[in-house]
């Protein structure tokens, strides 16, 4: 059975994924002259092939035909419709809103046509998701406003094999007179409430993406960033799950935005305990002037349904994310082990002491050296020199590709730091073009860190930029680029925007940094990219399109990591997470906690180094070859395998543990596993606890191991998939707080 179809009887669309079914039905009302509103009938768990209409409630009252037009409002207002409009009558949050040459605020969709299609679509100047016209079919219902004569259509993606549906929204104006988009959302869809919860993700620099859940109310709840990025504090994620969803039971309701900008994710519940679902751009201080013949395209949301709890969700964007949206080479391949300097070094740094670094990473295993700020300019502290993308040869002496040469010459690669986006006051390029920083005529702009930002919407300002930090990679042979952001936008203005268009600027940010970064990846398309923004503040699918893993967070405590992963990995696959052991005290939170577990967190990422490996104690030096060889022994597993949630110890989401923090990974085939367990916090004369592990063959036997422990202390122990899914397998307490373990499960 196709997974998109069209019901003429019954005048009803349906997609199919493999569990679930979203339903979409056309409903007169007014009489058949008046048109078909686009209506969401249903989005749960598969439905068989019957009839669904009444899942809309047609037959009451507000539906009748003869009596809409007296009790339109009523109508309006409960109508689950598709794109739900502003200033019309529904008095809930709309996901469309337009402005008309008269300053009039009111936009009402009839279907107008559909198209059943194969294949995907790319979306200009936008990521979207990719795939073939095997295995990628969408959807395409077209709506008109007949007053202003503009049409919408509603774009729906499906793949074969995953339950996702993903969503945009394509804009024409089909008048002869501009409007204004003052709301231009990407998805939306109603649904009764049943006692649900919301699950949202929010934090601070050093603390991004922690888990929070809390009962459904009446009125709003949601989440957003008006900061130009993604940001810290909030992240454009949400979900709706029943009260006693669990990790492995339950329905849940995730929507996911593959956006780098200002967005909105709101829940909202209302007079009928009825619950509307929206995703898109934020639209505070956002307004897009469409002229005759101009299209605007949303950019895509991802919904994901699941009736067996949140990993089964977590698993289903990790797959869709892996196979359709990330496209760098490295996508699937083991990235290099890599040492960053900067917690090493700060800005104290010069070309012996990086070739000190890199030869003593040599001796135990390490791939790469990462040079991170203070290369440039006169950059010998934060307050000075962004913009200024010149070697600063008294610091790297002899030019930086003598640097590199002899960083290859030790068997090492070499990455390089940059913050393109940004300029400092303290500049050549500041003194030579000070209008180039976004500003307001006549206001001091607001610094942090004592720096601007690059008007990166004029092309010209684009082109430099671009052109600077081109030119360094071209000068040498540098294989990875840390792309960084370290402060939000303020300040809004743009000479090249008229007064009528300044509404534009953070969206038109957002299309100019990710034309930025397409031609970076094209130019030089071995490059591994990571993306960063004074950690993760820009940690989004938009930019997994660019760069296949993204800087998780500037907090490298391996305790404060499980949270903040945790979070991560709700979403996003563990091999877009950009994670390093670093020394102690944490240079974060001053924790001190073991090596050996540092390893571990680190392991469920990307792996690499934050630290002056010529000052670190031998002890702890002697780790560094093992976890090596733990990394290239497992890191298949762990980047392409189905991560499942086991502990929690934030215990903000069941089964709350907070002593204990645990999570597996599982081969697509179900023959192995990795499980890591970490002992936040130990108790005296106590019991052992048992760990239960899903997704295993049931009837299959296994044989779960400790690799790094003495097998008289974690002795061999062999269960069947069944026993290790319902009882679990044994583990013993260990001496100490942050005590980490891995476990290797593997059928016999």
């Amino acid at each position: 059975m196709q997974p998109i179809s069209f019901n003429k009887d019954f005048q009803t669309f349906r997609i199919d994924t493999p569990s679930s079914t979203y339903g979409i039905s056309l409903v007169n009302a007014g009489g058949e002259a008046n048109g078909k509103y686009i209506v969401h009938s249903y989005y749960g768990s598969k439905l068989g092939d019957d009839d669904f209409t009444y899942l809309s409630r047609p037959k009451e009252y507000w539906f009748a035909d003869s009596t809409v037009y007296r009790e339109k409002h009523s109508f309006l207002d409960y109508i689950p419709q598709e794109m739900p409009t502003d200033g019309v009558g529904d008095f809930r949050e709309s996901a469309l809103a337009v402005t008309d040459k008269n300053g009039c605020n009111a936009i009402e969709l009839k279907y107008k046509s559909h198209k059943i299609l194969q294949g995907t679509e790319a979306l200009p100047g936008l990521p979207a998701v990719f795939g073939t016209k095997e295995n990628a079919f969408r959807l395409e219902i077209t709506a008109i406003d007949e007053v202003l004569n503009v049409e919408v259509t509603l774009i729906y993606t499906v793949f074969e094999n995953l339950d996702a549906i993903i969503r945009s929204t394509r804009i024409e104006n089909k008048s002869q007179n501009a409007v204004y988009l003052k709301k231009a959302l990407s998805a939306a869809f109603d649904i009764d409430d049943n006692n649900f919860d919301v699950i949202t993700l929010h934090g601070s620099w050093a603390r991004e993406r922690h888990i929070e859940r809390h009962p459904v109310h009446n009125g709003k709840q949601g989440v957003c960033s008006m900061r130009g990025e993604t940001s810290h504090q909030e992240h454009p994620f949400i979900a709706l799950l029943d009260h006693n969803t669990d990790y492995n039971s339950g329905r849940v309701w995730g929507i996911n935005f593959i956006y780098s900008g200002n967005f909105i994710a709101d829940v909202q519940k209302n007079q009928f305990d009825s619950i509307r679902i929206l995703m898109g751009i934020n639209p505070d201080n956002f307004c897009w002037k469409l002229n005759p013949g101009e299209a605007f395209n949303t950019p895509q949301a991802v919904l994901v349904f699941s009736d067996k709890g949140l990993n089964a969700m977590s698993q289903t964007f990790h797959n869709l994310y892996r196979e359709h949206l990330i496209r760098s080479p490295y996508k699937n391949s083991p990235r290099p082990i890599l040492i960053n300097n900067w917690e090493a070094t700060y800005f104290d740094f010069n070309t012996e002491k990086l070739l000190d670094i890199a030869r003593e990473a040599k001796k135990d295993g390490i791939e790469m050296l990462v040079m991170d700020d203070g290369w440039f300019g006169k950059r010998n502290s934060d307050n000075n020199s962004l913009g200024d993308w010149i070697v600063n040869e008294e610091k790297i002496k002899g030019g930086l590709k003598h640097l590199v040469d002899e960083v290859n010459k030790i068997g090492l690669k070499f990455g390089i730091w940059f913050e393109p986006e940004m300029i400092s006051p303290d500049s050549n390029l500041y003194r030579t073009h000070p209008d180039w920083a976004i500003q307001i005529p006549g206001r001091i702009p607001g610094m942090s860190r004592e720096q601007l930002v690059l008007d990166i919407t004029r092309k010209n300002v684009r082109d430099y930029a671009y052109e600077s930090i081109a030119k360094i990679l071209r000068s040498a042979n540098i294989e990875y680029v840390k792309w960084d952001m370290n402060r939000q936008l303020s300040d809004i203005g743009s000479p090249d925007l008229s007064d009528d268009r300044t509404g534009e600027f953070y969206h038109r940010y957002v299309l100019a940094l990710y034309e930025m970064q397409e031609r970076l990846i094209k130019d030089f398309p071995k490059l591994l990219l990571e993306n960063c923004s004074g950690g993760g503040a820009r940690f989004d699918p938009g930019m997994f399109y660019y760069s296949p893993q993204i800087w998780c967070s500037d907090d490298t405590d391996a305790y404060e990591r499980l949270a903040i992963q945790e979070g991560t990995a709700l979403i996003y696959p563990l091999s877009t997470m950009g994670a390093h052991v670093s020394v102690c005290p944490n240079h974060a939170v001053g924790r001190v906690t073991p090596f050996k577990t540092r390893g571990y967190v680190a392991l469920s990422g990307t792996f690499g180094y934050e630290l002056d490996i010529t000052k670190l104690s031998q002890e702890d030096r002697s780790l560094i070859p093992h976890q090596i060889e733990l990394y290239k022994k497992y890191g298949d597993l762990i980047r392409n395998g189905d991560y499942q949630r086991i502990l929690s110890c934030s215990n903000r989401m069941p089964p709350g543990d907070t002593d204990a923090d645990c999570w597996a990974c599982v081969s697509k085939d179900k023959s192995k596993a990795l499980i890591t367990f970490v002992q936040v916090l130990n108790h005296p004369n106590y019991k052992s606890r048992f760990i239960k592990v899903t997704g295993l063959i049931q009837e299959a036997s296994y044989r779960i191991t400790f690799p790094d422990e003495d097998q008289k202390d974690f002795p061999e122990q062999i269960l069947s998939g069944r026993t290790l899914e319902n009882a679990g397998f044994s583990i013993k307490r260990d001496w100490g707080d942050f005590q980490g373990k891995l476990i290797y499960i593997e059928q016999i």
